[in-house]
């Protein structure tokens, strides 16, 4: 690849800062340039990971238009993994949700089109109305709901394709990522840019800071560790509601199979996800991990949902398996016991900061 400065917007986030990290090792010679308000509380300990990996910090916030100096960034590749990532901080924070996950976003992609950089986007699968996956087909089995088969276009038992009909509510949080999809297709047709738009599912592994809004995963794991109470929420509160989960370092590996293969994927919108195989009920993860903890932790069932849930989401991924041939490699145990080792390292500093 011929990059040789790449910017990572949300860089100190938990994928972001994976990325950044993933990319410098793979590709040495290019500059790496990690750019975060730090705002979420976790992020600041990426700093001296930057630092020891020879990548260049800028505190800055992609909401700020100032930040964001084509002069001085000259980036050849932007990657935009900044967002507030909560589906229900649309509904407690509209304005600060729209600023950061649209305004921000048209704020990168003018960066792009004055550097005429590449532009990779890290949309999501929340870009799915919500009463139209709730109408999916399912059945209960012991430990989890499963999807059964479909006859609604895009769906099927493999999950939610890219051709899933997107008419519908879909919460503030995804409305943003939708809309960004559409600014970034435009910017693209109008002054030729390169794009590409991965929606993904639950990402999840090592440094991240799993909160009950974002990162369920990693929550679980933390909660096992210290030894908190969780509780499972709606859906009758008997926690076997469903997402598919991805390692966040397949997700790297897919980024850089892109990179490496931009004429096949040029313009290109693919869901990304673990699918089936990488799917967990939170009954599922709380046996896990138990197994991998050695700890078992009071849980309390909330029949009620919030907004915006939804009982079960699986992502087809199959779209972008074919085009460049990728799998996922990290199975549940491996990704559960990868978080475990993580704060297990870490436990001093996590507790000060969770």
């Amino acid at each position: 690849m011929a990059v040789r400065r790449i910017l990572v917007t949300g860089g100190a986030g938990f994928v972001g800062s994976t990325m950044a990290l993933g990319l410098k090792a793979e590709y040495p010679g290019s500059q790496v340039i990690a750019l975060d308000n730090l705002k979420r509380r976790g992020s600041e300990l990426n700093l001296p990971r930057f630092k020891a990996a020879d990548i260049y910090f800028v505190h800055g916030d992609i909401r700020n238009p100032e930040d964001l100096d084509a002069d001085l960034l000259r980036p050849d590749l932007i990657l935009e993994c900044s967002a507030e990532p909560s589906v229900l901080a649309g509904y407690s924070s509209p304005g600060y949700v729209l600023q950061t996950n649209l305004v921000g976003t048209i704020h990168c992609l003018e960066l792009a089109r004055k550097t005429g950089a590449d532009f990779v986007f890290l949309s999501s699968s929340r870009v799915y109305p919500i009463e139209a996956i709730k109408r999916l087909a399912y059945q209960e089995t012991a430990t989890r709901l499963e999807l059964v088969e479909q006859t609604v276009p895009g769906a099927s038992i493999e999950g939610i394709a890219e051709t899933f009909p997107l008419e519908g509510v879909r919460s503030l949080y995804g409305a943003t990522k939708l809309a960004s999809e559409l600014l970034i297709a435009e910017y693209a047709d109008a002054y030729g840019l390169r794009t590409v738009i991965n929606r993904c599912g639950v990402l999840t592994g090592p440094w991240q800071m799993g909160k009950v809004d974002q990162g369920v995963f990693a929550l679980w794991m933390l909660a096992h560790y210290f030894e908190r109470p969780l509780k499972y929420i709606g859906f009758g509160g008997r926690g076997k509601q469903v997402r598919d989960f991805l390692h966040v370092a397949d997700l790297v590996d897919l980024v850089k199979l892109q990179l490496e293969g931009w004429q096949s994927v040029q313009g290109e919108v693919f869901n990304v996800g673990g699918g089936v195989d990488n799917s967990l009920s939170l009954l599922e993860t709380t046996r896990l991990c138990q197994e991998i903890t050695g700890r078992t932790i009071p849980i309390e069932g909330v029949p009620e949902e919030r907004p915006g849930d939804i009982p079960i989401f699986i992502t087809d991924s199959r779209k972008v398996k074919a085009k460049l041939g990728w799998q996922p490699q990290r199975n549940a145990r491996q990704t559960l016991t990868d978080i475990y080792a993580w704060v297990d390292q870490q436990a001093e500093v996590l507790k000060a900061v969770l």
